[in-house]
């Protein structure tokens, strides 16, 4: 009988003993267990070696000076150019003030959250998500409404930096240098001033739990949220280099701006036009104390100093937000029907009909998508069947598909 030949380890040479078993990989390739356990020891290295210079390049990583910012938005936001340039201003000063170096003078910068008054649709959250977007830092965004004190019906303060650990796959690192959007921030103002027999746990008492993480300090978070896992680890996050961009429309306070500027005038020089004017533009002369007035804590405004309003969308910056931006409404459907081999065309009246009717219902720039998906869905509906390889959209059929929709009887009932 013929001698069983010792299987042989092709890295190392070595034949197969008791200690030390050998692997057939394939017909001609063995490996021993040692050299294996050796592979992955190198593997493992040269990972943890790849994400720690993956986390140096973005440590080292050029800034964007606040002129690099402020283009970069416009390719996305039409307008709010005063919004960009205070947005723009913060951003490079926060990020600057994580990678300086600690000098002798002992001089720190302070952080600068911001918070950005404006109605709906005018593109609060769509400037905050554009500035992740070209920074690439971890970015969420949390409503403010479901936010409620511990031990009550809701979502706890700690849940916005859950959100945020997730989104970069819980690299503690990586989110301590991240966004945080804080969307209906206005929700949470003070219901009254007269005192309750009631807490006001998702008002006042969200405010009073905020202050820690606007501020700066060591947080511990439930990775998975707090009440449906107790049992879980908590997980440290420090909030000082965290840059939290609050957004709100603050719906009423324009009347609150009018009493302090006391736009009621009397007397020459002042007719019904101006002053019209003036009280359609009263959001850009917002500070601090009407925030107070409208029911935010002194402490909570404090800790957000950067205060910016976005001016309501007129009819020209509606008609550019249709097409300009990179994802403009009707590019985005375009590409969509592109995909099903039709070729999407608008015209200028069909343009017009979109901004005019948008206008009417003073929904901004929500209102431009929701007019746009309620005229296109026969299109849409047709298309992927359709032998028609182009189709042209004009003003009558937009017309035709909104008076198809009750959109006149929706108005009129809201009215």
């Amino acid at each position: 009988m013929a001698k069983k030949v010792a299987k042989r380890c092709v890295m190392c040479g070595r034949e197969e003993t008791a200690a030390n078993h050998v692997v057939t990989i394939y017909d001609n390739l063995t490996i021993c267990e040692e050299c294996i356990d050796f592979i992955d020891q190198q593997r493992d290295a040269e990972l943890v070696q790849q994400k720690a210079d993956k986390k140096s390049d973005k440590k080292n990583h050029k800034i964007p000076s606040p002129k690099k910012i402020h283009e970069f938005l416009d390719q996305y936001v039409i307008g709010q150019d005063e919004a960009k340039k205070y947005l723009s201003v913060a951003v490079y000063n926060h990020y600057k003030r994580i990678n300086q170096q600690v000098e002798e003078d002992d001089v720190e910068f302070e952080k600068s959250n911001i918070v950005m008054v404006g109605p709906t649709g005018t593109g609060k959250t769509l400037l905050a998500k554009s500035i992740a977007k070209l920074l690439d830092v971890p970015f969420t965004i949390v409503d403010a409404t479901v936010l409620t004190e511990a031990g009550y019906v809701g979502e706890d303060i700690e849940s916005l930096l859950t959100r945020l650990l997730q989104t970069c796959d819980y690299d503690v690192e990586a989110a301590e240098r991240g966004i945080v959007f804080i969307d209906e921030i206005d929700k949470i103002a003070r219901k009254s001033d007269n005192p309750s027999i009631t807490r006001d746990v998702s008002g006042e008492g969200v405010q009073q739990g905020l202050l820690k993480l606007l501020e700066g300090s060591t947080v511990l978070v439930p990775p998975n949220g707090g009440r449906k896992h107790p049992e879980q680890k908590l997980i440290a996050v420090n909030t000082k280099n965290i840059l939290f961009i609050c957004g709100g429309a603050f719906d009423g306070i324009e009347r609150k701006i009018g009493a302090r500027l006391n736009t009621h005038m009397v007397g020459y020089g002042h007719d019904e036009k101006s002053r019209k004017k003036q009280r359609e533009n009263l959001m850009r002369y917002v500070l601090p104390q009407d925030l107070k007035s409208f029911g935010l804590i002194p402490e909570i405004i404090g800790r957000l100093p950067v205060l910016t309003a976005l001016n309501p969308l007129d009819r020209e910056a509606l008609r550019k937000i249709l097409t300009e931006p990179k994802n403009a409404i009707i590019r985005q459907y375009q590409k969509m029907l592109a995909l099903d081999g039709v070729e999407l065309e608008f015209t200028e009246d069909a343009l017009d009909m979109i901004v005019d009717k948008a206008l009417e219902y003073k929904l901004g720039a929500r209102g431009l998508r929701s007019i746009v998906e309620t005229a296109m869905v026969d299109v849409l509906y047709e298309a992927p069947e359709s032998k028609k390889k182009k189709v042209t959209v004009d003003g009558a059929f937009i017309a035709r598909q909104l008076d198809k929709a009750n959109f006149d009887k929706v108005k009129m009932a809201d009215d």
